[in-house]
Formats: C-alpha cells, structure tokens, sequence
C-alpha cells in the first residue's frame, strides 16, 4: 500500500512517474536493457540529457545567456564548489544565515576564502525568521551574497528575493526548487539537489550566469568547474545517469500539471490549510513568523510533548509516514514537496485533528 510519505528528503517522487520507471526499468525504449545499463555518451542518453534540460529551461524560463549544469556531490558539494569557481582565494564573500544549511555553507566557504562576511544572522532569534534586509551588513566589495531561500530543517523561508545589485546573487534553492515560478534572471547561481523536488538523491543541478564561468582557481577539481563541465555537457566522467532521467520524467510531469504557475498555486493552498489546521488549534504550534513560513516544510509541536512517539506511531498506521522533526529541533515535520497531493495533507490534518480530540 502506498503511504504519504512527508520525508523532508529523499522525498516522495511523484507515483505517475514511478510507475513509468517500473514500467521502463528492465527494458529502456524496446533496447532490451535498463537505462541504467546505457553508456552516457551513446546517443540515446544524449537525447535523455538534451531533452531534460530543454524541459528544465522551459519551464523555469531560464535565459540564454545561463547554462545548466547537471552535477554530482549534492548542495553540500557545492558549498564548496562555488567559493572555489567564484572567489579567490583572498577575496571576502558574503552569506546570510537563516539555519542549518545556510550556516554549512559559510562554514565550508570559510575553509577557501579569507573573509566570509555574515551580512546577517538569524540565531537570536532561534531561525525562525528571516532578518530584515534593510539591517544587513553587506561588505561592499563581495565577490558574491550566498543566502538560502529556504530552510529544509527551521522551514523558514525568504518572502522575497534579495536586492543584489552587482553582486552576483547565489542561492541554495535545494528545497523550493520548481515549487513555483522563480525570476532565474535575478540570479548569478542558482543550485538544487535533487532528492526533494527533482528527482532521487545523487544529482545536483546548478543554473550559472555565463560571465561567471572561467573564473575557477587552478586548485578546483575539473568535475566541479563549472566552464569545463559546461563545454562537456555536464560529462566530464560518467554522470549520475538515472537521477538525470528520473529528473527528466519528473520534469515532464511538471509540465503535464500545468507548469510552474499551477504547481505553486496547489502548493499555496496545500500550507495555508496545514498552518490554518496549526495556527486553529490550541494543540500543536508553529514557530515560525508568519511572513517567513515555508511552503514546502512545515515543523509543528505538540502541546505535550511526551506524546511524540504515540503521535508518530498513530500516525504511521494511518499511513503518514516520516513525520519525525529533524534531530536539531525534534518535535514533527511535514515536507510537502510538489509530489504530495493535496489529498495527503488532507489526511495529515484530519488525523491532527482527531489526536487532538482523544489527547487534548
């Protein structure tokens, strides 16, 4: 039986698409192999590639002059790999930090550039809120501003797109990817694991201005040298190749439901029903500042916390599934990427509402 699954990542992937990949799994286009057994460089992978990215660009509207990049090494690789094709080594770059990930990513900047400048930090405040751009401490001479639109683990997540003005805007956009519509040409950088909105872990996509690229230092690893992988395709060495054709179908998926402008309006009315269900109650809470809430994380409370396990064990019967907050916090999350449907957070908030009843 297949359960809603509110896993924050690997994520559930939508089950159109699954049931094509089994359908396609041991026999890939009547080849007699899987296309898991197919070269990368043959032309019928070539085609898979060509065709994902041309769906990616269509529907992200990405400008010409940016090339995509399908990448190993995760989000987490590209903590590294910015600063390094970025920033010299004695440059000063600047980050704003609103959680976990947000904070991994200077963290591992400052291992490569000598000044990383927190423009801001929401800690005080427990990251639970996004702090007030007109309060930033912007360096000035930055080689770029890196921010994180939203927060996997907090679920906070930025109102708005910050003003960069020449300074190349970066963005870890790892879970919001493809939630909605998105102006790609505010952006210097924009990167995305794949595990939540795109397709299975293993792949990272990366959308970077073309005057960004040949900027590498010579110590950069030719696979996360963004001019080197785009003059190859994103094939330098053997790339992640099922991830890259799970990402094309869900692509294509994406398309079929309407485009991005559908898929973030179901999104907005998926949370605001899961907050309204949160906010109306007087048993579970969201810390989060209203303004600044996710639309695909959403962490919740219970009034009693001693009945976290009889929640969560309750709500695996009824067949929701990965409910369990993230070790750094605790208490729940639901993530409620484009592959829920709306009748999962229906059941979601039906079960909230009837453990209310026995145990408020």
């Amino acid at each position: 039986m297949r359960v809603f699954n509110f896993a924050a990542g690997p994520a559930a992937l939508p089950l159109e698409v699954l049931e094509q990949v089994g359908a396609e799994l041991t026999d890939w286009q009547s080849g007699g192999m899987s296309v898991m057994e197919i070269s990368h460089r043959s032309k019928a992978f070539i085609a898979v590639a060509e065709e994902a990215e041309s769906d990616l660009r269509d529907l992200l509207a990405i400008p010409a002059s940016y090339k995509v990049l399908f990448l190993q090494g995760g989000a987490s690789g590209q903590f590294a790999a910015i600063p390094l094709n970025l920033a010299a080594a004695d440059s000063t770059v600047d980050y704003v930090n609103t959680g976990n990930w947000s904070k991994k990513a200077l963290t591992e900047a400052k291992r490569y550039c000598a000044q990383v400048n927190v423009v801001a930090d929401a800690a005080a405040d427990g990251y639970n809120s996004v702090p007030d751009e007109s309060l930033w401490k912007r360096s000035g001479n930055a080689a770029y501003l890196h921010y994180t639109p939203n927060e996997t683990i907090g679920g906070v997540a930025f109102p708005h797109i910050p003003q960069s003005d020449a300074v190349p805007l970066v963005a870890d956009y790892s879970s919001s990817i493809l939630s909605g519509p998105l102006d790609v040409s505010r952006f210097g950088l924009i990167y995305a694991g794949a595990q939540k909105n795109i397709g299975p872990s293993g792949l990272c996509v990366v959308i970077v201005r073309e005057d960004l690229l040949g900027k590498a230092r010579t110590i950069t690893p030719s696979i996360w040298d963004y001019r080197q992988m785009a003059a190859d395709g994103s094939m330098s060495n053997t790339p992640p190749t099922f991830s890259w054709y799970m990402a094309g179908l869900v692509f294509k998926w994406l398309k079929r439901q309407g485009g991005l402008a559908a898929m973030g309006a179901r999104n907005l009315d998926k949370a605001e029903a899961l907050y309204a269900a949160i906010d109306g109650s007087g048993f579970y809470r969201n810390p989060v500042r209203p303004n600044c809430r996710s639309i695909m994380n959403v962490p919740f409370t219970l009034l009693k916390p001693e009945l976290d396990k009889a929640f969560l064990a309750a709500a695996k019967e009824a067949g929701l599934t990965n409910l369990e907050g993230h070790r750094s916090v605790g208490g729940m999350r639901a993530s409620i990427y484009n592959a829920m449907p709306p009748e999962g957070v229906a059941a979601l908030i039906s079960f909230m509402q009837e453990f209310e009843r026995r145990h408020g």
